[in-house]
């Protein structure tokens, strides 16, 4: 029977031409949407038009899951609570190798392409980096042919959709799910229970403890497809939707408490409903270690559940498995994995920890003391009384096997005594995990001499540095064809399946002839650009001026605001008839909804660019643009027409960042300091290709000890002063005075925590360089070159080789 299917499976398998798509475009439209060409609606022919691409993705999906099955090959699982995938029609067309065809059957069918694209959502599984980078990972996994699971949430909700709105962000509803999804493939009967609550017991016979939970939610899977590129070859990316366990408590139905009834089944499905609740409160804080707990519990679940229809016991699962955990959040996976062991299946404690450190892997993503999640012990006992018992228990082994002095055993310590008591999940991850990996060098350097120094001096081997990558098919081949173009003329097409080949440009990087086709790819795409912001903000652009962008999450250590400081030194500049070069400054990203100050900084660059664009004078010299909403598809749009690429976070503050590849690989130049990736970029494109500013780390660290005064500055310093008392000031929002002033008192009078004005002088200085260089093309150009030539390395295909070789022992 099975093989039979199988044949008849084989057999059905659909070309890859434009008539077989024109004929599922035709079957789904009519089939599935109920339309005909009177009736059909844009979105009806881009949900008929990408469904057909997908039955080809289906086809390649259910050849390569049980062939790898049947290879029985190490799988990775890449859990993360974010993945931003952005758009799936244009990637899944690339990596197919449709382009052509595609575009004919959809002109065969009398639409557009380009047009259809834009009506797809971007998907809301996401915020920032981290899940950037996880979407990154799975594409190259996909394209190196390397088994993998990604797990996360299918979040009903994305984080928020951004506008600004009288210089103010205002938040709405992302609800990128409103008409479904037309890429993912439900699985409704695929449910996992996920408990919450309740209290332990001592079990039946010896030490054996049960937990016995209050609360009971389902785990639902809905797969996405993730194709690797030109090669068939398909990997999974499963999200977990929560689902009452039964649709109605019928207690509270017979009584007539109807509306308590769907009440308690809408607070079950809560869950999964939005990314990232505001966690300023309690039930905020709850509703997020719900979160996590959620998916790891159904992830663990589907690892085992796979595993052992292979395998009599758990013996071979580090030889089978290598779970990689995602930054703290799904660290709750150690204890889980040992809940699993322990009490399902009665594993000796000995022998299941083992088992879970020779499984378990971590990304640490951050420095910031802040961002190293940590849970009160008070949230833990009543969310997950027994996995509080179990991380007891593994500290007190931990601790107990070590001949340290009671400071080392408070910092190596899992639980935090004091202010609060709680779980230190960073803790608890890099003790239970077999290897522990930073971002970029200068990463994994904190982390080893300052982070977690204790840590690292006892088991130094444990901790590696693998700096971060960027997908070369969404970030160079799909969201900049006219370059893509220009490197398969100039070098050959060797580079798309092996970015290393870039290097081949640095042969031909002062040829005139290439260095004008490269200026005027750049050119066509700001013009492309600008088009672009006519349409959608009713915006004018002069494309003749320098694209300067800094996108990115906003945050005070990623220093946005000091990019707004020189701008006002630049307004200062033109008042007093200084000649200043037509300069066009774009800033994206979305600040946390409970952030202040980083909505204060959006609301300050706003009425700045209106200040700007009210000035007759200025507004014919300078441009200040806050574009709202940042997302992975307004991202495809800004890195092709950019110039200057900004990374400008204080020194020892960024972990990596991906931005910086992205925006180095479409030949915009950075203006940057020495922190996170920036220092392996200007190594690769060569320090006469990177402008280069401000504090390095380690000045940052002396300054700060020797008690640093940024009130000094402002003193000292005329153009310092005179800049920020334009902020002081009521210039920019007379209806509202002093509206700015505490932005200025952070920087004044609360210390400069990220050093803004111990930098700005030098950033002031090498801006001005930037101005002089983009007034000689070939100098720019060439540097441009150079930028591209030097990207190879930061490839997320070359990122994965080494998790790869370095971690998972593939």
């Amino acid at each position: 029977m099975k093989k039979a299917m199988a044949e008849l499976l084989d057999s059905t398998r659909l070309e890859k031409s434009s008539p077989e798509i024109v004929n599922r475009f035709i079957y789904h439209l009519k089939y599935d949407q109920g339309k005909d060409r009177f009736t059909a609606t844009p979105l009806d022919c881009y949900i008929s038009f990408s469904s057909a691409i997908k039955d080809i993705l289906l086809d390649n999906w259910l050849q390569t899951q049980p062939a790898e099955y049947a290879l029985n090959r190490k799988r990775v699982y890449y859990l993360s609570l974010e993945y931003l995938i952005g758009r799936s029609l244009g990637n899944a067309i690339l990596n197919l190798d449709l382009q052509g065809k595609a575009s004919k059957a959809i002109r065969d069918l009398g639409y557009d392409l380009s047009m259809l694209e834009e009506l797809e959502w971007d998907a809301g599984l996401g915020n920032g980096g981290l899940g950037r980078l996880a979407a990154c990972f799975l594409d190259s996994m996909s394209s190196l042919q390397i088994p993998v699971y990604g797990y996360g949430i299918r979040y009903e909700y994305g984080i928020f959709f951004q506008h600004i709105k009288d210089h103010q962000q205002i938040e709405t509803p992302d609800n990128w799910l409103r008409y479904g999804s037309v890429w993912e493939v439900a699985h409704p009967t695929r449910l996992y229970p996920v408990h919450f609550g309740g209290h332990v017991s001592q079990g039946g016979s010896g030490n054996q403890r049960k937990w016995i939970p209050e609360e009971s939610v389902m785990a639902m899977a809905y797969d996405y497809l993730v194709p690797g590129y030109k090669n068939d070859y398909v990997n999974t990316l499963r999200l977990f939707s929560a689902k009452s366990t039964r649709d109605f408590n019928l207690n509270y139905f017979n009584e007539g408490e109807y509306i308590q009834a769907v009440s308690d089944k809408n607070n079950s499905e809560m869950i999964s409903k939005v990314l990232y609740p505001n966690d300023n409160n309690m039930h905020g804080k709850e509703l997020r270690l719900k979160q996590e707990y959620f998916f790891v519990c159904a992830t663990i679940s589907d690892i085992i559940r796979r595993f052992l229809k292979k395998h009599d016991g758990f013996d071979l699962l580090p030889q089978k498995a290598a779970i990689q955990m995602n930054d703290t959040h799904p660290a709750i996976a150690v204890a889980e994995l040992m809940r699993v062991m322990v009490d399902m299946y009665q594993i000796p404690w000995d022998k299941a920890w083992d088992i879970t450190r020779k499984t378990c892997n971590y990304t640490n993503h951050t420095i910031l003391p802040e961002a190293l999640e940590q849970w009160p012990t008070q949230i833990m006992q009543r969310i997950l009384p027994r996995h509080l018992e179990i991380i007891y228990e593994i500290n007190h082994r931990f601790l107990s096997a070590l001949k340290l002095e009671s400071d080392s055993l408070r910092r190596l310590s899992i639980i935090q005594e004091e202010p609060v008591k709680a779980v230190r999940m960073a803790n608890l991850a890099i003790i239970g995990s077999q290897r522990v990996n930073g971002v970029s060098q200068l990463h994994t350097q904190i982390l080893q001499e300052k982070v977690f120094r204790d840590f690292y001096e006892l088991e130094p081997e444990k901790f590696i540095a693998i700096t971060n990558g960027v997908t070369p098919r969404r970030w160079l081949m799909l969201c900049n064809p006219r370059l893509s173009a220009l490197l398969d003329k100039s070098i050959g097409k060797a580079w798309r399946k092996d970015l290393l080949k870039l290097a081949k440009l640095k042969q031909i990087q002062r040829d005139r002839g290439f260095l004008e086709d490269l200026a005027e790819v750049k050119a066509a795409n700001k013009r492309d650009f600008a088009s672009y912001c006519s349409k959608t903000l009713d915006l004018q652009l002069n494309p003749d001026s320098i694209f300067d962008f800094q996108a990115k999450r906003m945050h005070e250590y990623k220093r946005q605001f000091l990019n707004a400081l020189h701008i006002i030194h630049l307004i200062h500049d033109i008042q007093d008839g200084i000649e200043v070069y037509p300069h066009s400054f774009f800033f994206a990203g979305k600040a946390a909804p409970g952030y202040q100050v980083a909505k204060q900084i959006i609301s300050f660059i706003s009425a700045l660019s209106d200040y700007i664009r009210k000035d007759a004078k200025l507004s014919k010299i300078l441009q200040v643009v806050f574009l709202p909403n940042y997302r992975v598809s307004l991202a495809q749009q800004i890195m092709p027409a950019a110039e200057v690429s900004q990374q400008i976070s204080l020194a020892g503050t960024e972990a990596s960042g991906t931005g910086n590849m992205k925006f180095s690989l479409n030949g915009a130049l950075t203006v940057g300091t020495l922190d996170g990736a920036n220092i392996e970029i200007r190594e690769a494109v060569g320090a006469e290709n990177f402008f280069l500013f401000g504090l390095k780390a380690q000045q940052v660290e002396i300054l700060k000890q020797r008690g640093y005064n940024p009130y000094y500055y402002y003193e000292n310093d005329q153009r310092i002063r005179r800049i920020m008392d334009f902020v002081i000031s009521d210039n920019i929002n007379s209806s509202e005075p002093g509206k700015y002033k505490a932005l200025a008192d952070l920087l004044l009078q609360n210390g400069d925590q990220y050093c803004l004005l111990a930098d700005l002088e030098d950033y002031i200085r090498v801006m001005r360089d930037i101005e002089r260089c983009y007034q000689d093309p070939l100098l720019w150009n060439q540097m441009s070159a150079a930028n591209i030539a030097g990207m190879g390395p930061f490839s997320s295909d070359e990122t994965i080789r080494n998790y790869a070789s370095k971690i998972w022992g593939l």
